[in-house]
């Protein structure tokens, strides 16, 4: 399977206090990849280093077939971005807004255009800075899809909108993948949101990728274990040991990436046993791997 983006050895200070170190990033092709990290982790400085807003200090990134930010330009030209806060100029009206940004994209499809508008059931002649957020949100959104890109880039898009507009607006993003399989790069801290349209995951804190999966490998690898008799020393394990908190009693929890069903092998070799196997969700997972991340895992 080809990327559509490709990040290798990716380093990029700002300041003295923050900085992305040895990252590496793979989007597939036709992916829905899901963002994830908490505020601060460094999602959208790599964002603006994928769309070559932002040059890094070393490392290489392609996007599209194109070496950025060397040929920016040509990758630009084939995605849509839409950033964190809306960057339209508040004086214009939405039609204005539409053939302004029109104007730079050769693919721009007016008829799709105006089918979005009245989706999203925006006024052509109100002006930008009159629109609600969530109308604000939709316009962007309109945009980004307006111009057939093969890539799209959302940065928290449905940030502080009500549940209505955001299904309006990650159902205009599906109907599209699925038309034209698109990759889609979406950062969001609505972690149950990406849960349900996201095919794979990524997850950054403090400027470093601590996970990248499928999502169904995230959702069913990472387990909670009750396990009796554990060993003081887990020694070499076939999954990646999290995390393990005493319990009551002779049971304790390990928290477990990578698990299996015929793992459970390894507890018979060691004398434990375990009791139960719960499935954690991906905001579950999520916050577990970023514990782990932050601290050493209480494993010896």
């Amino acid at each position: 399977m080809s990327n559509a983006i490709e990040i290798r050895d990716l380093e990029y200070r700002a300041g003295k206090t923050f900085a992305v170190r040895d990252l590496a990033v793979n989007v597939p092709t036709g992916a829905m990849y899901g963002f994830l990290g908490p505020n601060g982790a460094g999602k959208t400085t790599t964002i603006r280093l994928i769309l070559g807003l932002l040059r890094p200090v070393r490392g290489r990134i392609t996007v599209l077939g194109s070496d950025i930010p060397r040929e920016a330009a040509r990758m630009l030209a084939r995605t849509g971005y839409v950033p964190e806060a809306p960057h339209l100029y508040p004086s214009l009206s939405v039609d204005e807004c539409l053939r302004y940004h029109a104007a730079f994209y050769p693919t721009w499809d007016w008829k799709w255009a105006d089918e979005l508008l009245g989706h999203f059931r925006l006024d052509r002649t109100h002006r930008f800075v009159t629109l609600s957020k969530g109308e604000k949100g939709k316009l962007m959104m309109l945009q980004a899809l307006a111009q057939r890109p093969e890539l799209l880039v959302l940065d928290e898009p449905t940030d502080g909108l009500d549940p209505v507009v955001r299904r309006d607006v990650i159902t205009a993003v599906l109907d599209y993948v699925a038309q034209h399989n698109a990759t889609v790069l979406i950062s969001s801290h609505l972690v149950h949101e990406l849960e349900r349209i996201c095919d794979w995951v990524g997850v950054m804190d403090n400027g470093r990728l601590v996970a990248e999966l499928p999502m169904h490998a995230f959702k069913s690898g990472i387990k909670r274990l009750r396990v009796g008799g554990a060993p003081a020393l887990p020694g070499d394990t076939p999954f990646v040991l999290l995390a393990r908190e005493p319990g009551d009693g002779a049971f304790e929890t390990w928290i477990v990436r990578g698990w299996q069903s015929p793992m459970t092998q390894y507890f018979d070799g060691v004398g434990a046993t375990v009791r139960e196997v719960i499935d954690l969700d991906l905001e579950e997972g999520f916050v577990e791997l970023l514990r782990t991340f932050r601290g050493p895992a209480r494993a010896s």
